[in-house]
């Protein structure tokens, strides 16, 4: 009997525990939750801590309150200035209203999918509206600030606030880039020759005004040699002049003196005369005269 008893009261504790594990729920600071009833949401709970549901009958289902990323991949948009720009953005938002979040997304899990169209047609259509040039240099900032404002009148009835909105890159398509580089490529080249041309030019006209320079510089000292060298020779005459007319007879002697010298040079030098000829009349006189 005792047995019995004590069988039991094991097997009521053990229901009860099962009915208390399964009636018990907690809920972290970075959570909100929904207690659904068959599916239905019956309660919202905000507080963190341990909270209670109905077993078997209620289930809970859990909300993120931290801020959440919304990525999207690349979108070709065409801008106000029909130029083709490839825009890679993000968004950060909050869930701020978990029942109609709940109630309008259903599984959270589901949440990208289901924002994911609003955020590309609020890039569209800020975007459609404004240049290239607004975009990457004038207006960047306030355009995000467009697209988070259209971003967040597009997603109020899910429960959701958008919190921020960056543009990653915004570039032109490949082709287009490729186009742009190949002309740049082209424009350079075109400075480059001209600049090379330039160049050219700029030597040859050094290189023509140094010659004509070295022309005149070598003309110049030519002619002032022949000056020195006509000044030379004629002080050289007028002093053999002046020597000639002092002693004739001395400069006859000096002048053939350097005819034998300027005659005779050299191991091997052999002259054909008569002894008797002019060019020896000093060699066979006596006492350096004259022979006649």
């Amino acid at each position: 009997m005792n047995r019995s008893i004590a069988i039991g009261v094991g097997i009521t504790a053990l229901i009860i525990a099962v009915v208390l594990y399964l009636s018990a729920f907690t809920v972290s600071m970075t959570q909100q939750a929904i207690v659904l009833q068959f599916g239905d949401p019956r309660q919202v709970i905000t507080e963190p801590g341990l909270h209670w549901k109905l077993p078997v009958i209620q289930n809970v289902v859990y909300i993120d309150k931290r801020i959440l990323n919304l990525d999207s991949p690349a979108e070709e948009i065409i801008a106000k200035d029909r130029k083709r720009l490839v825009v890679d953005a993000f968004a950060r938002y909050r869930i701020v209203d978990s029942l109609r979040f709940y109630q309008s997304v259903g599984d959270p899990r589901n949440a990208t999918q289901r924002l994911q169209p609003n955020f590309i047609s609020s890039l569209r259509n800020v975007l459609g509206d404004h240049t290239l040039e607004e975009l990457v240099r004038d207006n960047r900032a306030g355009l995000m600030k467009n697209i988070q404002a259209a971003f967040n009148n597009a997603t109020q009835q899910f429960g959701i606030e958008v919190v921020d909105v960056r543009i990653r890159r915004a570039d032109l398509p490949e082709q287009n880039s490729m186009a742009i580089y190949q002309r740049m490529q082209t424009e350079r080249e075109r400075e480059a020759a001209e600049i090379r041309a330039q160049g050219n030019e700029e030597a040859q006209r050094i290189r023509a005004r140094a010659d004509r320079e070295s022309t005149v510089i070598i003309a110049e000292a030519e002619r002032d040699g022949q000056l020195a060298r006509g000044e030379g020779d004629a002080m050289r005459n007028n002093i053999y002049a002046e020597a000639y007319s002092r002693d004739t007879e001395f400069f006859a002697f000096y002048r053939s003196m350097q005819a034998y010298r300027e005659g005779l040079k050299g191991d091997n030098t052999t002259m054909i005369v008569t002894p008797d000829g002019e060019f020896f009349r000093y060699f066979g006189a006596e006492a350096g005269r004259v022979r006649r």
